[in-house]
């Protein structure tokens, strides 16, 4: 798998926004934070335009930006400003061979799935689940995944047992124990990518899913669609991460746990629940494509790779 560097103080952060578009004092401030990190950063066109009124820019714009930052040699590594809607019509507009040639580390979640998926199916490159820029990353986020993420950012080294914060527990669904690169994120993300030349794959790999502000009636319609389409038949195991603010609107309705219960843990693979990476208040930073090591019974996942060079 290819790896970008491990970032020092100094080196260049470039800033895309793939997804939906952001103010100019989200902007602004995400980049004061980057700089009180102790990194330079390169602003990318897309963090000031707005195309569609959903979108930071046009497709083809958003594409190319992030085809010449994997290009620009003064561009070390590539964080994305926020997410929100907008990188699968990138997928087919993107550089893979000039991605592969020039492996940078890479970072976002929730709409940034997609290019998760497609950085390591098409590029063969390791990236990084994890906060993104428009977070607050020296002010505002959360010291748990602040020391995660430039960590994993800045450490040539395996991030080892991923440790919750205090009171929130891990729990197993599934016991056994499995091995194998991470691979996954938003549910929403990865169902829409179901059946299309970028359909994620997950043979021989752990499944790591979360999502916000879905009803469990919708998370149970993508999970089947995913049923359906062989994907938790074919991996090794799965982490269940944040469902933030995922309750049903009728007080008796069943829950995000009731709707992996009835789907997923019926294929017996190796499955933790309540990991706190996703759209939560913690969202600890997760090395994509690289060798971890999950052992449901403990309730323990363990990087062993790390996801820098």
């Amino acid at each position: 798998m290819r790896k970008g560097k491990a970032l020092q103080v100094g080196d260049t952060i470039g800033l895309t926004a793939p997804s939906s578009p952001a103010t100019p004092e989200v902007l602004a401030k995400a980049q004061s934070d980057l700089e009180a990190l102790g990194f330079q950063v390169k602003v990318g066109e897309s963090c000031r335009q707005t195309y569609g009124g959903y979108l930071a820019g046009h497709p083809q714009l958003r594409a190319e930006e992030i085809n010449c930052m994997f290009a620009d040699p003064e561009v070390d590594a590539i964080m994305c400003l926020r997410g929100g809607y907008g990188t699968p019509q990138l997928l087919p507009l993107l550089d893979y061979d000039c991605i592969a040639a020039n492996p940078k580390l890479f970072i976002g979640y929730s709409d940034i799935t997609a290019l998760h998926t497609v950085f390591m199916q098409e590029a063969g490159l390791a990236t990084l689940h994890g906060p993104m820029a428009s977070a607050g990353i020296a002010s505002e986020l959360d010291p748990w995944s602040r020391d995660y993420l430039l960590r994993a950012m800045t450490c040539p080294d395996p991030l080892g047992k991923i440790i919750n914060p205090e009171g929130e527990e891990i729990s197993c669904l599934v016991g056994g124990a499995a091995c194998g690169p991470i691979v996954g994120g938003n549910l929403s993300l990865v169902a829409a990518l179901a059946g299309t030349p970028y359909q994620l794959d997950t043979r021989g790999k752990l499944l790591f899913l979360e999502d916000v502000d879905e009803e469990p009636y919708r998370i149970d319609r993508m999970l089947m669609q995913l049923a359906l389409a062989g994907t938790f038949e074919d991996c090794a195991g799965i982490i269940i991460g944040t469902w933030e603010n995922c309750v049903p609107k009728k007080r008796d309705g069943f829950s995000v746990l009731d709707v992996f219960k009835n789907i997923v843990v019926p294929y017996r693979k190796p499955t933790i629940w309540n990991l706190q990476a996703g759209h939560g208040a913690c969202n600890i930073a997760l090395p994509f494509g690289v060798q971890a090591r999950l052992d449901a019974d403990a309730c323990k996942l363990v990087i062993e790779e790390a996801v820098t060079r």
